[in-house]
């Protein structure tokens, strides 16, 4: 997943979300009418007629949403041969996806199941199907947090080393300056400027959270004159852009991390739900 940032607070919807959503839609009334008809006239149980055709949707579902990773993965093969653009295998994963949990709740009958085989599968199954939700979420919001109030454009990788070019700057405005400046830089700038920090302050205000530490400058500044409040101002400057990159370094983090907690488990669960296809067949 590509970290880089700098993207626009507000985002135009893109071609075909609109018509993957309504997809979505109709599919959702379709399931939801069936289920109705399923208690009407019958018991909604694994085992019947019903139950099985759940559960042989969710499978082909699931294997349709385990397919976009592999796309992604060989993605000049499935251009070349016509397999369709990564959005529209994106809407697919994350709408089929939704529906494949729906799916599988509607075989279960919604109740909780029995075997150990059968907890596995429907514990990785909502773990698989929440955490796919926290990146959707992760997805629309960051970018917003970032584009919102930061003025700086920073892309994930480059952070260590941006903040050692800060680290140098600061330390020669330090030793250049009188003693407000330097007794600044060793109090409070210096070890800010050590490494880049993750916070969970940026995930709650990524600005508000950085404005509020930059008040003893103000402070500072306003007690000054002439040529050391100019330093001050610069060394401020200096602790705002590394305060920034720390959100930058934070929720880029999340951005990339979320995909740790859902793709290894995703997997685990496509080789547990051919394992219940395969007894179910056997059996």
């Amino acid at each position: 997943m590509s970290a880089a940032v700098g993207m626009s607070g507000r985002r135009r919807e893109r071609p075909g979300a609109r018509l993957w959503r309504n997809l979505f839609s109709v599919a959702l009334v379709i399931l939801l009418a069936t289920g109705l008809a399923n208690l009407l006239l019958s018991e909604m149980v694994p085992g019947n007629i019903w139950g099985i055709a759940y559960g042989t949707a969710a499978a082909t579902l699931m294997i349709g949403a385990a397919f976009f990773g592999v796309r992604r993965r060989m993605m000049h093969s499935a251009l070349r041969l016509g397999l369709g653009g990564s959005r529209q295998w994106l809407y697919f994963h994350l709408y089929g996806g939704l529906l494949f949990l729906l799916l599988m709740f509607m075989h279960t009958g919604f109740r909780l199941p029995e075997g150990v085989l059968g907890w596995w599968m429907w514990l990785l199954a909502v773990w698989t199907g929440l955490t796919g939700l926290l990146g959707l979420a992760l997805q629309q919001w960051i970018p917003k947090a970032l584009g919102s109030g930061l003025g700086l454009e920073v892309h994930y990788d480059r952070i260590p080393e941006l903040v050692a070019e800060l680290r140098d700057r600061a330390e020669e405005l330090s030793e250049g300056g009188h003693d407000p400046v330097r007794q600044l830089h060793a109090r409070k700038v210096a070890p800010e400027l050590a490494a880049p920090r993750r916070s969970w302050r940026y995930f709650i205000d990524p600005t508000g959270s950085i404005h509020s530490r930059l008040r003893e400058f103000d402070y500072l500044r306003s007690l000054l004159g002439g040529e050391e409040a100019r330093d001050v101002e610069a060394l401020e400057g200096i602790y705002r852009a590394k305060l920034e990159m720390d959100a930058h370094y934070t929720l880029q983090w999340a951005l990339r991390s979320w995909l740790y907690l859902h793709v290894p488990i995703s997997l685990v669960l496509v080789a547990i739900v051919a394992v219940h296809i395969g007894t179910v067949l056997y059996y």
